[in-house]
């Protein structure tokens, strides 16, 4: 009987084809790392996964394309774009292999006219996938290959431990599976909510297996050695796949000096890496957050002063003992977001940007304005204070900053390399402060292109994102624009030190935003924070307490708008049927429409067209 819409509208295809064995439809298999259409490819097929799995990516304008997701078995795929009579949006690639049914839409169309309920059991997809935000289902089936000499599976029971916390159903795959039938892993695979696949470094054989069985791969290394010469990895389409293989760089012991990451980045191109500790339960954790969609980013926009609020925002988020697992910002908000990413206290956070921006206006250093109002050597000063010569990869936490690169007019996403530097760029208003030049590529403020980068955060977490965004509150004095004071009384005053009024006004044109662009960015969040710094001027540095005030009003306000935890604002629901032990797991019966299939048609591969689109 089926249980859920996968399963009626497989029992629904199945019917139809026995009745319309003519109905041109085709079977066949893509390996792992194939294509089944890119982004631009006419929709002209009706198609339904019946095995394996494939992962649909998103393209972004001058970024990597994002992962969406993986869809199913018994799920159709590209349908929406069929049925619309559109181009493909996405690209969709076999992340393991797979079994495709095909169905001209000419024919799809026929037979609907036939038989309603077959267009009906699609719509029933299609709704469910729209209230989901266009999303497909989240990844299920993880992969820990290591690639030290110290055994990883402690660190994987710990975060089996932790998962199944959370309410789930959950098992770990080890090599004495490496014998059975395939279809015994697909009904584990079915009976679980999530599956951990664990291989060490002395199996190499099965820790190839692993990598070609799961939705993402994360590999494990020990950051105080080289990473080895060969290790499980996926194939096939490399700019697409290796963003669904990870890094986690296990420390053995426990160090204040972390060891250099970037020998690893480049052996291993991961789409992400995480710094982690054995025996780290809160490591253990942050890690079963991550796989269960719990994990939690927070981005913050610029806004020069007015970012103060952000302070304000963490402050509430902190006593609310909201995790946080990804940090990133734009301009100011990166320049903050960069705290709890290398793990300070708050009061550490709040003590330093007091000390920086405070204390010690970095804007103050005016220039005759060849390039920029400011020359730029106290900020960058207080850069290298701050940070000296620390490393953006061996920050204990993901972070992101974000600039704008003039050369390329495209949104330049720092996610390596010397923090100071990238925080430079991030920072450069243009006209303010000079741009920072890196390998020929000039680099401005990232406010410029992306004040609220939260489509950038969304390619590194699937979980919920909470966004603190100040760049729509009035930050330019108009009175003091409309009279601007006089030189002498400028200097006298002491307002010299935050710039002429003219600051304001550039400061301003760099952080604004249209409203699509606006609206767009924050309806990627979960948790929309809006502070409303009123009477703090963009360039009032000294205003550091009434911006903290109103980020804590702001955050406090939102908070109180959900009526559930923030970690489970994106965490799917576990599965409503009973886990069988492993022991006793059945090989399952094909699928309705697979079998009938086999009957009637004879298996193929995938058309050379649809072999070499990628």
């Amino acid at each position: 009987m089926p249980t859920n819409t996968r399963d009626n509208l497989d029992a629904t295809l199945a019917r139809i084809l026995t009745e319309h064995p003519d109905s041109r439809a085709s079977w066949f298999a893509l390996t792992e790392g194939d294509r089944l259409f890119s982004a631009g490819d006419p929709a002209d097929t009706f198609y339904i996964l019946q095995s394996g799995r494939l992962g649909v990516f998103k393209p972004r304008e001058g970024q990597e394309a994002e992962f969406i997701g993986v869809v199913q078995p018994g799920t159709p795929v590209g349908e929406m774009s069929m049925l619309a009579d559109t181009a493909h949006t996405s690209n969709v690639v076999a992340l393991r292999d797979s079994e495709v049914i095909a169905l001209p839409r000419a024919a799809f169309y026929e037979i609907s006219r036939a038989h309603p309920d077959l267009m009906a059991e699609v719509a029933r997809v299609m709704i469910r996938r729209t209230r989901q935000k266009g999303r497909t289902d989240f990844p299920t089936v993880y992969g820990f290959v290591s690639a030290r000499e110290a055994p990883i599976r402690p660190f994987v029971d710990a975060i089996h431990a932790a998962i199944q916390a959370e309410g789930y159903r959950v098992t770990i795959i080890d090599r004495d599976a490496k014998t059975l039938a395939s279809d015994w892993f697909a009904r584990v695979e079915d009976s679980n909510d999530f599956v951990l696949y664990v291989a060490e470094a002395a199996d190499p054989v099965w820790a190839h297996l692993c990598a070609r069985q799961v939705d993402r791969l994360f590999i494990v290394g020990d950051p105080n050695n080289a990473p080895p010469a060969q290790v499980g990895r996926r194939n096939g389409d490399t700019e697409l796949v290796h963003q669904l293989t990870d890094l986690i760089l296990l420390s053995p012991v426990p160090s204040n000096q972390r060891s250099p990451s970037q020998p690893w980045l480049s052996a291993m191109t991961p789409g992400r890496w995480f710094h982690c500790q054995d025996g780290s339960a809160h490591d253990a954790h942050r890690i079963a957050r991550i796989i269960t969609g719990s994990s939690v980013g927070l981005v913050l926009s610029g806004g020069g002063a007015r970012a103060y609020a952000h302070i304000g925002v963490l402050r509430v988020l902190r006593a609310a003992k909201i995790p946080l697992d990804f940090l990133g910002g734009s301009s100011m908000g990166a320049v903050i977001a960069a705290g709890p990413a290398l793990g300070w206290t708050q009061d550490e956070l709040e003590t330093r940007i007091h000390n920086a921006f405070v204390r010690n206006d970095p804007l103050s250093d005016i220039a005759i304005p060849l390039v920029a109002l400011t020359r730029a050597r106290k900020l960058g000063s207080l850069l290298k204070e701050a940070y000296d010569d620390l490393a953006i990869e061996d920050m204990p936490l993901p972070f992101f900053a974000v600039s704008a690169n003039l050369t390329s007019g495209r949104i330049e996403v720092h996610r390596d390399g010397l923090l100071r530097h990238a925080l430079r760029a991030s920072v450069a208003i243009p006209g303010v402060i000079p741009p920072y030049v890196r390998n020929g590529q000039v680099l401005v403020d990232g406010a410029v292109l992306r004040n609220f980068p939260s489509d950038v955060m969304r390619r590194f977490n699937h979980g919920p994102m909470i966004g603190s965004d100040v760049s729509q509150t009035r930050g330019v004095n108009a009175e003091q624009l409309e009279n601007p004071p006089s030189w002498w009384r400028w200097i006298m005053s002491g307002a010299w030190k935050q710039g002429p009024p003219i600051v304001s006004i550039l400061m301003r044109a760099a952080t604004l935003s249209t409203s699509a662009e606006l609206t767009e960015a924050r309806a990627e969040t979960d948790v929309l924070i809006l502070p409303k710094p009123e009477g703090v001027d963009i360039r009032e540095w000294k205003a550091f307490e009434p911006g903290i005030a109103a980020g804590e009003a702001a955050a406090a306000e939102a908070l109180s708008q959900i009526d559930k935890p923030v970690e489970a604002l994106r965490r799917p629901a576990p599965k409503p049927h009973e886990t069988l032990p492993a022991a006793t797991v059945e090989v399952p019966a094909p699928s309705p429409v697979r079998a009938v299939l086999a009957r009637l048609l004879p298996q193929r591969k995938p058309p050379k067209a649809t072999e070499t689109k990628a």
